[in-house]
């Protein structure tokens, strides 16, 4: 019999999963995908395939047990791979069911609120009928804010965090019938090792001095400590929390945003070669040659008065966007804040689906399982994020 053996990146199984359709085709594929991931599962925790003889081997494999996994596609109906040592246990369910449950519990706070949308009426109707009782949404949140909180809240006391990398995105929440814009406080940490994790959430309602003040402090009170290195854009509330909350660290200001902010200051005509000039300078990975070839710009253009505005940029914040080449040896992923962007935009992926959150709770709830399920993907990768 010829076996098929295909690979699916996680991306593209939640893909899948996010194409609310009903057909019984689409759960037949999907049903096929996480039978092959929990098959290459069971095979990688045993260290051999099947009938292979391997030094290595832990266990044997044991057959399966039926279950059904609910989905916003309908239940599908699994056959889940066991071993003969009972040690083995996909987590297939618990990544992906969690970030589902999240979204699930606030499609249905809409609905139950009154203020669902046709799309959201329609997702209920398809995956719970016309009817929905509170205690359905109570039983959901239950299972689902403890887990969040737990990881909210977690100590950070057993490792050290030279590099920390912050940002807010801002998101509509419902408040007493108004629509209220909230800042989203996330902090990324890299370790001594070079791996990369989440290590902070909160929600506010701005972004200020206080608010980062309170956020750092969230930080702290869990045991972050041994930070060298804070990057961030340059907005002036944040950079003052950082300046109060870690002294003695240095500021990395994010060179996407800076170089941005110099050459919006720069007509478009005829300044080709002060641009290109301006780029150079951002790809020296030397504070020595970076400053050189700064002060040589300067020189050249800084009595011109159309480029006047963007030399005194340049110059005013140097200093702040090389800080990486001192302090963090110069790993060019440590200059801009490209990492937590990336992280921001699938927030936006899970969070727009919802558009406006039925309160407080909820958003924590779901940005928090999407941040949950990224972070374990990324600690139980082997593959480190820069090389110390």
């Amino acid at each position: 019999m010829t076996h098929l053996h295909f690979t699916l990146k996680t991306e593209e199984i939640q893909n899948l999963i996010d194409q609310s359709v009903k057909d019984d085709l689409s759960k037949t594929i999907l049903t096929t995908v996480f039978q092959q991931l929990m098959e290459e599962q069971r095979t990688q925790y045993i260290k051999a395939n099947e009938y292979e003889r391997s030094d290595e081997r832990v266990s044997q494999r044991n057959g399966y047990y039926k279950r059904g996994w609910t989905t916003r596609i309908g239940t599908l109906d699994l056959e889940v791979p066991r071993t003969r040592d009972g040690k083995f246990s996909p987590n297939v369910f618990e990544r992906y069911q969690r970030n589902e449950k999240a979204l699930l519990a606030s499609m249905l706070e809409m609905y139950i609120s009154g203020v669902s949308t046709r799309k959201v009426s329609k997702v209920v109707e398809e995956l719970c009928g016309k009817k929905v009782s509170k205690s359905f949404i109570s039983d959901l949140t239950k299972e689902l804010d403890p887990i969040v909180k737990a990881w909210q809240n977690r100590s950070l006391t057993d490792k050290k965090y030279p590099f920390v990398m912050v940002d807010v995105l801002y998101i509509k929440v419902r408040e007493t019938h108004r629509v209220i814009s909230k800042s989203c406080h996330i902090a990324l940490g890299i370790t001594e090792d070079g791996n990369r994790e989440i290590i902070g959430l909160m929600i506010q309602n701005s972004e200020s001095d206080a608010s980062w003040s309170i956020f750092f402090d969230y930080l702290k009170q869990r045991g972050l400590y041994g930070t060298e290195l804070i990057i961030s854009d340059a907005h002036p509330g944040l950079v003052s929390a950082i300046r109060k909350s870690f002294t003695g660290a240095s500021w990395q200001r994010c060179q996407v945003h800076f170089m941005r902010n110099i050459l919006t200051t720069v007509p478009k005509k005829d300044s080709k070669p002060f641009r290109e000039a301006i780029k150079t300078i951002f790809r020296f990975t030397d504070i020595e040659l970076a400053r050189a070839a700064k002060n040589s710009l300067l020189e050249a253009y800084a009595d011109q008065p159309k480029y006047q505005k963007a030399c005194e940029t340049l110059d005013q914040g140097f200093e702040d966007a090389f800080q990486y080449t001192v302090v963090g040896q110069g790993h060019s992923r440590l200059k801009s804040t490209n990492l937590i962007e990336r992280l921001n935009q699938e927030v936006r992926r899970r969070e727009k689906v919802v558009r406006i959150f039925p309160n407080i709770d909820s958003a924590n709830r779901l940005i928090g399982a999407v941040l949950i399920d990224l972070h374990e993907e990324w600690i139980s990768s082997d593959r480190k994020y820069i090389q110390l």
